[in-house]
């Protein structure tokens, strides 16, 4: 019997065939930790009283980037001493920093076959580059600080073909959102979510990795996609060290087969509260909205800001309304300055920060009062996630958040194209 690609990256981690459901221990390549989940890996870590496997260990602050108030200093502080104490090498301060995730894919840390475990959610955003990425605890983190190892049961793998040409402004967001409505939040539970088709090798990197990113919102333990072109050609003078690609099997079993085509997929929002709230933007045009939000590990890519910074260009932001963009990481800030974007964001009328998750988890730099309105490229949407519990938040993709800064509601941007 075949394999999926993940059961492969298992099985050759732990030096066998393995089977879902099977229980593991094998060997991590590294184990990330931000600013947040840092903190108490170290001090669980630091309990063990052994020597931490220094070339495994990777540390980003990103949340509360720059630090907010004395509590995120102390935190901060605490990682800077652990680095210093057991000089870790692979250590990214404020200022050559970015979200975790997108540093994690732009130093190379992340290339296809690996195994990578994070202390954060999100750490699924790295199949798209044929890695196998999982979201752990902290004090998990602390148990790979001190071995390089942990356990794992091996997830059933659902398999999505995903076929057709998106149309204008259809972007990875708005495939990975219908997949959401359909199975649902808890559609994936524990699974690890295989994407195939046409439509995925069409797509650029960036929106394939905000469909892998997004998976977790329906419950996935993983996402994972196989590589291409564009893939090799992204790593070839990043990548730290040698990869193997992985390819599932023509024969491989899946617990289940879902398809979509995209050819005729129209623009969605999630409402709220939930991710899988999800309905086509022109059926929102009547809300209005205080803030709009172009950023996080989900939609703060380059891709991202040129299509937010395309619709912009020599039109303002409306009154009242705030339009807060953060890039991805220092590397995309210095592209968008050198390709015009941040001036285009800036005559508009936006407030640019540099890199931190910020809004995203109601952390700081766009925090919302009660009864406010905020469209974001962001991937979570609960009651209170980016600040008061009587807030509201609707998710899109960058392209519906610029041209709903611009008219001041929840807008499609193919309405603007007839202005």
């Amino acid at each position: 019997m075949g394999k999926t690609i993940v059961e492969k990256i298992f099985s050759k981690k732990a030096g066998k065939d393995v089977e879902p459901g099977d229980i593991i221990e094998v060997e991590v390549d590294y184990v990330m930790v931000n600013d947040i989940t840092g903190y108490p890996a170290i001090r669980e870590f630091e309990k063990l009283g052994v020597k931490p496997k220094i070339d495994k260990i990777i540390i980003i602050p990103d949340h509360f980037v720059p630090n907010k108030d004395i509590k995120s200093a102390e935190q901060a502080k605490t990682l800077r001493n652990f680095v210093k104490k057991y000089k870790i090498k692979h250590y990214f301060e404020v200022g050559r920093n970015g979200i975790c995730h997108q540093i994690m894919i732009e130093k190379g840390f992340v290339a296809p076959g690996r195994l990578i475990v994070g202390a954060d959610s999100h750490t699924c955003t790295y199949g798209a580059l044929n890695c196998l990425g999982i979201g752990i605890g902290s004090t998990e983190a602390a148990v790979v600080f001190a071995t390089g190892k942990l356990w794992f049961k091996v997830p059933e793998t659902l398999k999505f073909l995903i076929k057709g040409t998106p149309r204008k402004y259809v972007m990875g967001k708005d495939i990975i959102l219908k997949i959401i409505s359909e199975i649902g939040v808890d559609g994936a539970n524990y699974k690890a979510m295989e994407f195939h088709g046409d439509t995925i090798r069409k797509l650029n990197l960036s929106d394939r990795l905000t469909i892998t990113n997004m998976s977790v919102e329906a419950g996935a333990k993983a996402a994972i996609m196989e590589p291409d072109e564009k893939v090799f050609n992204y790593l070839k003078y990043r990548t730290i060290g040698n990869y193997e690609a992985v390819y599932a099997d023509r024969d491989a079993e899946y617990e289940k087969v879902f398809e979509l085509d995209v050819s005729n997929l129209e623009p969605l929002v999630a409402k709220p509260f939930s991710p899988g709230n999800v309905v086509p933007v022109r059926e929102l045009s009547d809300i209005e909205i205080d803030q709009a939000f172009i950023g996080s590990c989900t939609n703060g890519r380059i891709e991202d800001l040129r299509i937010a910074a395309k619709i912009l260009k020599g039109k303002k932001v409306r009154d009242y309304v705030r339009l807060i963009v953060i890039p991805a990481s220092q590397e995309v800030y210095q592209k968008a300055l050198e390709e015009g974007l941040i001036k285009i964001f800036l005559e508009a009328g936006a407030y640019v920060s540099g890199p931190t998750c910020g809004p995203c988890l109601g952390g700081h730099v766009g925090v919302l009062a009660s009864d406010e309105v905020c469209i974001s490229s962001t991937n979570r949407n609960f009651i209170g996630r980016m600040g008061h519990k009587n807030s509201k938040v609707y998710l899109a993709n960058p392209a519906v958040v610029a041209a709903s800064a611009i008219t001041g509601r929840i807008t499609d941007p193919r309405d603007l194209d007839r202005d």
